[in-house]
């Protein structure tokens, strides 16, 4: 499960997830805690791509689509952006 599904699924507000997961989107576009950076991991490629179609884009932007859920993340916060797009 990943971060987007586990929001999709319990009705979080602010996570849209048009693409429902294929990483074709930025409607599940997160900020990761500063804390949390490190456990979360690294961007890949093709995240890096559609983060350039999201809204104010920063340091600790992640898709949540690509986060995946483990007990290493238990406590973990993400904000959504102002707006999606």
């Amino acid at each position: 499960m990943t971060v987007m599904e586990s929001a999709v699924k319990n009705m979080v507000p602010g996570i849209d997830a048009d693409c429902g997961g294929a990483c074709a989107c930025a409607t599940c576009h997160v900020y990761v805690e500063p804390e949390w950076q490190e456990a979360t991991g690294e961007r890949e490629e093709m995240e890096e791509d559609m983060l350039d179609f999201a809204f104010d884009v920063r340091e600790n932007s992640r898709l949540s689509c690509q986060i995946k859920v483990s007990s290493a993340l238990d406590g973990l916060t993400v904000r959504v952006p102002e707006k999606q797009f």
